[in-house]
C-alpha cells in the first residue's frame, strides 16, 4: 500500500523557478527543486541552522495580456528541514525544505496558480 500525501496543498518538482535566500550574514541566488503554496526545497551552498527565518523573493512566471511576464513574492520562511549531498565524500550543497509563514492569501494564490499551469504542462 503507498503512502498518502497529507499535504495541505500540492507541490509539483520544479526546477526553474529562481530565488534569491537571504539570512542576516548570508545572500544566495539558487533555483526550486520543488514548491507548493506552503514551502519550497531548494539547494543553498551553506548550512542554515533549522527554525532559521529567512527572506525569500521568489521569481513567479506568469502571463499578462498574453504575453510572459514575472512577479516577484517577497515572503519569509522558517528552514523545517536540511541536509548535506555529499558527492564522493564531498559536500557539494544542502538541500533545504523552507515553510512560508507570512505568505498573503493574493501570493499564495499565485503559486498555486503557477503549480497547477505545471501540472497541465
Amino acid at each position: 500500500m503507498g503512502q498518502v500525501d497529507r499535504r495541505k496543498f500540492p507541490r509539483v518538482h520544479d526546477e526553474d523557478l529562481s530565488l534569491e535566500l537571504r539570512l542576516d550574514d548570508f545572500d544566495t541566488v539558487t533555483h526550486t527543486l520543488n514548491i507548493s503554496a506552503s514551502g519550497v526545497y531548494c539547494k543553498i551552498p551553506r548550512e542554515i541552522p533549522l527554525m532559521s527565518r529567512v527572506k525569500i523573493m521568489l521569481m513567479i512566471p506568469t502571463e499578462m495580456n498574453g504575453a510572459p511576464s514575472i512577479n516577484t513574492l517577497e515572503v519569509t520562511g522558517v528552514v523545517v528541514r536540511e541536509h548535506p549531498v555529499v558527492i564522493e565524500g564531498e559536500t557539494r550543497h544542502y538541500d533545504a525544505a523552507i515553510f512560508f509563514d507570512d505568505l498573503s492569501p493574493a501570493d499564495r494564490e499565485m503559486i498555486a496558480l503557477y503549480i497547477a499551469r505545471k501540472k497541465v504542462s
